[in-house]
């Protein structure tokens, strides 16, 4: 019992290193900060969606910098091909054998920016490593990680040139996150900290992908009561019969805000989830994942309100 709550102490620890070291370059969101961290904790990958400017790339940088793991970014443009993100096979002469050469995607942590500015040939070319943690290539497979994740960003005001996720791609998000703009006191602290240069360039790693793969297998073992399965899988069964949703929560989404509320209790610092988890993850996990009848339409119109509306009415477990 004693060796298990040193280490339940050192993870606490290790994760409150991680947040306070990203939070050093990214001012003024911590709320933003945990998200990311119980994304990661949770093995998610995560989809940052806002305005330009509002410190999305910065975000996914701290983090990687923040690990001692390898990290790659890649600008998704029109021209971008699958080999591009998975790696070719070439022929060496002076060997006369042929060599493969991993892609970008052989990282620990990948950023996808303005990942809906590639074609749907080169988004499915993520398909298998974001669920399988894995690609294939000339019939071999060869596996991602761990750890294993993806930071995409995209912008949601600006349509011309850009290709809308599918829903299976979308489903393979664990989080949609929206930035927004910092308060005053935080920007004023961004353009101080500003006036040296680029302050991410000079953060120093304080985890490594031992202590990160501790933390997720910790988080596994967070106990979920099951009546709050239950309020999980009521919540989920409520967008399959709500009127304004035409495809609703698929069962890796239920999984998704399972996981999602075990990674919430652990930077709590609980080992147990509570109703208020799942109700504060419920729109960031659910959102993203729905069409609503106006999408079907061709409009853009977000899930938020929806998932809201099913919270207010269903009934939390005590």
């Amino acid at each position: 019992m004693a060796e298990s709550l040193r280490s339940l102490k050192e993870l606490s620890a290790h994760l409150a290193a991680l947040r306070a070291n990203i939070g050093q370059v990214f001012l003024g969101k911590p709320e933003v900060i945990r998200l990311v961290l119980v994304g990661l904790l949770a093995d998610g990958h995560l989809l940052l969606e806002d305005v330009p400017g509002v410190g999305k790339t910065l975000l996914a940088k701290a983090l990687a910098r923040s690990l001692t793991c390898k990290f790659t970014r890649i600008q998704f443009t029109p021209d971008l091909l699958p080999s591009d993100l998975i790696g070719v096979t070439v022929y060496r002469e002076q060997t006369g054998q042929f060599l493969f050469q991993p892609g970008p995607l052989f990282a620990e942590i990948v950023l996808a920016d303005e990942i809906n500015r590639a074609t749907p040939r080169t988004q499915s070319a993520l398909l298998e490593a974001m669920s399988e943690r894995q690609v294939t290539v000339d019939g071999e497979t060869r596996p991602l990680g761990p750890p294993f994740l993806v930071v995409a960003t995209q912008n949601p005001h600006e349509f011309e040139g850009t290709y809308p996720l599918p829903e299976s791609q979308i489903d393979r998000f664990l989080l949609r996150l929206k930035i927004g703009y910092p308060d005053r006191e935080a920007e004023r602290a961004i353009l101080a900290q500003h006036r040296g240069g680029e302050p991410v360039e000079t953060l120093a790693p304080v985890l490594g992908p031992a202590e990160i793969l501790a933390l997720q297998i910790h988080t596994r073992e967070v106990r979920v009561d099951p009546a709050i399965a239950d309020y999980v899988l009521d919540l989920v069964e409520a967008t399959r019969t709500h009127p304004e949703i035409v495809l609703g929560a698929s069962t890796r989404a239920a999984l998704a805000l399972y996981r999602a509320s075990q990674a919430q209790a652990v930077t709590s610092g609980r080992d147990y989830v509570v109703p208020d988890d799942v109700k504060s993850l419920a729109e960031a996990v659910l959102a993203h994942r729905l069409v609503t009848r106006g999408w079907a339409q061709g409009g853009h119109p977000d899930g938020s309100p929806v998932v809201r509306e099913i919270l207010a009415r269903l009934k939390v477990p005590v």
